[in-house]
């Protein structure tokens, strides 16, 4: 149904721009269709009449998704969420977001995708295009340089213009190329202005240089003053406000805004409700398909860290001991509105790898209870027990993780809570084969126990299938290919922030481009496991780089991949771009593509990427656009952002009239 704004009294169109409640846009007087939002990104989240949470499919979260470094499956990943949306009646999904993770402190982490902007753009383009391919709308968020969550209602991100574009809004620009229904404000000002009150980000950004045609929706309370929101082109103010009303009409009686002003946001608002209404919702997974889906994506988002002595996978015929209360109940998700609550009954990792392994022995322990509580005198004689159970064991395969990620705070350290710390070095002194499995969401300082164990399997907060899919990669069913998706620091102390979290006021982005790998890179600092990391059972080689000019500033980069090991598996090649001179600073690499190819054992494959004027490109505030300068550049070929194989050199030769006059 086509709807004209003109059948809307004043009233109305007012009533229009906030909800109607707390997840619905208004029916302006019963004249139009209520448009349905709910919580994401990693399933469906969604209240019952009664307040309890209706159940769906805990999907492995953005984290995982993002290390499987595979936009298929970030496609699949929206798409199945999409079908739990449509069944429980949701037509906006709020999801997913793409703040750059600039500190591993931030609480929100485990919903976010990666620390690199080319990453977190390219994998969120794939997921919403996933989404909405059912007929269900996303919310891209949080829009933006929300970087953490402490003083996130009132502590200005402070900004500088090309930080902002190079890292914190290209995440935003490349998955608007996917049209997204919708887009969210934060609740932060960016450079001293309220993102929902700011004009030149929504308007003159969003809108106009990245061509957004959609719909701005406020996060859930971030709203201050409703009429500088709607003169900054916010469309819709969630959730209900009851003072909406009064200040958009005394701010128009006032003339501080314009019927036009008020027109524009009315008619992205019923843009789409028309877009909800002509969508063909379809279901086209079961829920058993939808677990299995889940799987798929938690088998390829699993980062093999460390493997040492080959011990991973296990062997037949052997002895092994499953330790830890989270073999039993593991972390699913984060906590707050990206907690899923599924009813899918979750396998004890012992089970499991008794299924898969039949030959082998698999005995379970669950001391400590919960290491992050003080055990009491009891659960230590306990513990004391199942050491001398461990010592009997050819390995010890310890699951440990951290609950205390979540939407509101952010972690206070990213080293593991005591209790696991002490536990992994005693079980290790009983034991020199230990396997740890890392329940987590983000990167954890491991210095205190890496030495002392022989393997560490990142299984992330990877949903309702994450023993399924350890179990998978335990047993050797499934290669691991997933890749890290942000660095692992050796402490907190190396990255740039540290902890420091601001003054409540202001926090002065003083580290500019230089985040994530940028940072290490530019001062030389070593890290635990750098940025696109990842072991995998099988070999890689890489050779034969051919570098072909297609354009102006465009190139199509090719090589070999031979996996020259007994086993198939899948290989995340990373394509880095080096401004051998520039005018202005410069990362020493940026990642601009990037390739995850199967590779069957002896097999050789070439691999073929492109590249465009982006990948060349830096933020120009002098001219306020993206610019390329003339010169030599480096076409990097890397199995991660510290192992790189390949190298190649690219001369961009542009027009002169379009270059500043170089040294």
């Amino acid at each position: 149904m086509k709807y004209d704004l003109n059948n809307l009294t004043l009233e109305e169109k007012i009533e229009l721009l906030t909800g109607a409640d707390n997840w619905r846009t208004s029916s302006s007087n019963g004249k139009l269709r209520q448009v349905f939002m709910s919580d994401g990104p990693n399933g469906l989240r969604m209240q019952n009449a009664d307040g309890s949470t209706k159940k769906a499919t805990a999907m492995p979260n953005l984290s995982v998704v993002a290390q499987t470094w595979d936009e298929e499956l970030a496609y699949l990943d929206g798409e199945t969420i999409a079908n739990d949306c449509i069944d429980n009646g949701a037509d906006v999904l709020l999801a997913p977001g793409v703040n750059v993770k600039r500190t591993p402190l931030n609480g929100r982490n485990f919903e976010y995708l990666s620390e690199d902007p080319y990453l977190a753009g390219v994998m969120a383009r794939a997921y919403i295009r996933g989404v909405q391919s059912k007929g269900v709308g996303t919310s891209l968020k949080h829009y933006c340089a929300n970087n953490r969550e402490v003083y996130r209602f009132t502590q200005t991100s402070e900004v500088d213009e090309r930080a902002l574009h190079e890292i914190y809004l290209k995440p935003f620009e490349i998955a608007t190329q996917a049209e997204p229904w919708t887009v969210m404000c934060s609740y932060n000002p960016v450079n001293g202005v309220y993102a929902s009150e700011n004009r030149k980000l929504l308007k003159d950004t969003l809108r106009d240089k990245f061509g957004y045609k959609g719909l701005i929706v406020s996060d859930w309370g971030a709203v201050h003053e409703p009429y500088k929101s709607l003169r900054a082109t916010l469309d819709l103010c969630m959730p209900h406000n009851g003072d909406y009303a009064q200040n958009v009409k005394t701010a128009l009686e006032n003339g501080y805004i314009s019927m036009k002003d008020i027109d524009f946001c009315v008619q992205n608002v019923l843009n789409l409700i028309e877009t909800v209404e002509n969508a063909e919702k379809t279901v086209n997974y079961t829920k058993e398909e939808r677990h299995a889906n889940a799987l798929k994506i938690a088998e390829g988002g699993m980062v093999l860290l460390k493997n040492e002595d080959e011990i991973l996978p296990l062997k037949d015929g052997k002895k092994y001991l499953v330790a830890g209360y989270l073999a039993k109940n593991p972390l699913l998700g984060g906590g707050g509105s990206a907690f899923v609550q599924t009813d899918y009954p979750v396998s004890p990792l012992c089970d499991l790898l008794k299924d898969a392994m039949p030959d082998s022995d698999f005995e379970f322990s669950s001391v400590p209870v919960q290491a992050w509580e003080m055990p009491n005198e009891l659960d230590l004689q306990r513990a004391k027990y199942n050491y001398l159970i461990a010592r009997e064991k050819d390995a010890v395969i310890l699951y440990v993780g951290d609950p205390n990620e979540s939407e509101c705070y952010d972690r206070s350290s990213i080293r593991l809570h005591p209790g696991y710390e002490r536990l992994i070095k005693e079980v290790a002194r009983y034991n020199e084969n230990v396997i740890v499995l890392l329940n987590v969401g983000s990167a954890v300082d491991m210095s205190e126990w890496i030495d002392d164990v022989k393997a560490v399997l990142l299984v992330g907060y990877a949903g309702e299938a994450i023993n399924e899919a350890a179990a998978a990669i335990l047993s050797g069913k499934t290669n691991p290919s997933g890749k890290l998706a942000e660095t692992f620091p050796l402490c907190l102390e190396d990255t740039y922030t540290g902890d420091e979290v601001g003054d409540g006021f202001v926090e002065w982005y003083s580290d500019g481009v230089f985040v994530g790998y940028r940072h290490y890179d530019r001062y030389g600092i070593d890290v635990l496991f750098p940025f696109g990391y990842g072991l995998s059972y099988s070999k890689f080689k890489y050779d034969n780089l051919k570098i072909e000019k297609k354009g102006d500033a465009e190139y199509e980069v090719s090589y070999d991949i031979t996996n020259v090991s007994d086993t198939d598996g899948a290989e995340v090649s990373q394509i880095y771009v080096k401004d051998i001179f520039s005018m202005v600073v410069r990362p020493e690499k940026e990642l601009r593509a990037f390739n995850k190819s199967v590779i069957k054992a002896g097999e050789t494959k070439r691999i073929t990427v492109k590249l465009g004027y982006d990948a060349f490109a830096y933020y120009s505030t002098v001219y306020d656009a993206w610019h390329v300068e003339n010169g030599p550049f480096e076409i990097w070929v890397g199995a991660s952002s510290a192992d790189i194989r390949l190298k190649g050199t690219v001369e961009v030769e542009l027009p002169d009239d379009g270059q500043q006059s170089q040294i």
